[in-house]
């Protein structure tokens, strides 16, 4: 096809595609499937090669949340019968994070229900990241703790977090749609708050909320422009006691073609397979990691994912491989404007994210959530489950895929990971 060498060729010259490039892809059919997701595993392999980064989910404080995002269930009334509790201490959150680090996992996401943090929070959150960093060498912690308010990335990121998680989710036009308690500019504040401060900006959508095609690509665009480092993708599980609880939307067809047209349109940048892949996906989401090149390990917030044995030999058995600590994750030219924010920057390397530039040289080939309320978290209110069975048709109900998080922080029963 013309425009899958198009994009491939854009691609890897980090070049932004136009508009009717990113809704073509959409609009392929199934019988193209296969060569949309060659075409983008180019792009991924360019910069990525095979290697897969693994991140790992605490839930610091669960449910309690006074937002009122439809997809969440941690949201204002919720009645999913989730695990409540408030703030681990941070020796339980260490411990929580090990599990992960023990998996594999190079970044812990440290995430908190909620509007946004008090300054207490942070303090307490940067005493959790102190007492992980103690005891794991190396590892990287992203901070999700909702809107932020003046000097709070700052101090996260004197606390040592590196990075901090404020997903986009949806299209600044149909926001408004699935939140009324916050906006769509608050998030994108918080977003440029991180990038200001020096912390590596995570930001990323969810897709399958009833969103037309032109949504996708609009908020797919906004979040090139904010030019974060990482892009987790999440695929709504319509979780039993939201609004969103018959939102069924989601074929495995449809998540690849998303997952492909983000790697078009953010060639270099992490891009993350998050929550709901074990429903959407099933027993496709190997071919997924032609097009990501990161994923969550094990658990989510509020739900269980697949275990992560099951993970690590997925990756194996694709011909991919787990990435190192030692190894950097992004490309030489985006590591080094993250290193050097204020420098200028081209396509893709903080400040230039939507202008068109050249190739500056592949990745170093030996280097080669959302949590749904105003946290913006990372991935775990797009709610994955350990099992999918068979598939749904759009509007049906079916609780049954919806496996509550009843193990790791927050309780006796050791994680999955």
């Amino acid at each position: 096809m013309d425009l899958l060498n198009t994009l491939v060729d854009k691609g890897l010259r980090r070049e932004l595609p136009t508009r009717e490039e990113a809704l073509a892809v959409l609009a392929t059919s199934d019988d193209e499937l296969l060569d949309v997701v060659t075409a983008a595993g180019k792009v991924r392999r360019q910069w990525f090669g095979r290697r897969v980064k693994l991140n790992y989910l605490v839930n610091l404080k669960s449910g309690l949340c006074p937002e009122d995002c439809s997809y969440c269930s941690q949201r204002l009334g919720s009645k999913a019968e989730i695990l409540k509790y408030t703030w681990l201490k941070p020796e339980e959150a260490s411990q929580a994070a090990a599990a992960g680090v023990a998996g594999g996992a190079k970044r812990v996401c440290l995430v908190a229900s909620g509007r946004g943090p008090t300054d207490r929070d942070v303090d307490r959150v940067g005493k959790t990241i102190e007492a992980i960093k103690e005891q794991n060498e190396g590892i990287e912690v992203c901070a999700c703790l909702g809107l932020l308010s003046d000097g709070q990335a700052e101090r996260l990121k004197d606390a040592g977090a590196d990075a901090y998680n404020h997903n986009l989710n949806t299209s600044e036009a149909t926001y408004g749609q699935i939140t009324k308690t916050h906006t769509y500019a608050d998030r994108v504040d918080t977003v440029q708050r991180a990038h200001a401060a020096g912390l590596s900006a995570c930001s990323g959508l969810i897709a399958g909320m009833g969103e037309s095609d032109e949504d996708l690509v609009d908020v797919v665009y906004s979040l090139r422009e904010l030019d974060p480092d990482s892009v987790p993708v999440n695929f709504l599980i319509p979780f039993e006691g939201t609004p969103l609880a018959k939102e069924w939307n989601l074929t495995p067809q449809r998540c690849l073609r998303i997952l492909a047209m983000v790697r078009f349109v953010c060639p270099d940048v992490e891009v993350r397979l998050a929550g709901g892949r074990e429903v959407h996906l099933r027993s496709m989401q190997p071919l997924a990691l032609h097009l990501v090149n990161s994923i969550f390990l094990g658990d989510y917030l509020t739900s269980e994912g697949q275990a992560g044995q099951a993970d690590l030999d997925m990756i194996a058995d694709a011909g991919f491989e787990v990435e190192g600590a030692g190894t950097t994750t992004l490309p030489t030219h985006r590591a080094d404007a993250a290193a050097a924010p204020a420098a200028a920057g081209g396509c893709g390397s903080h400040g230039g994210g939507a202008s068109l530039c050249g190739p500056s040289g592949a990745a170093d080939s030996a280097e080669a959530a959302d949590c749904g309320s105003a946290c913006g978290g990372c991935s775990g209110h797009a709610e994955p489950v350990a099992a999918a069975p068979s598939r749904v048709e759009p509007g049906e109900v079916r609780s049954d895929l919806v496996s509550v998080r009843r193990r790791g922080a927050g309780t006796d029963i050791a994680p999955n990971a």
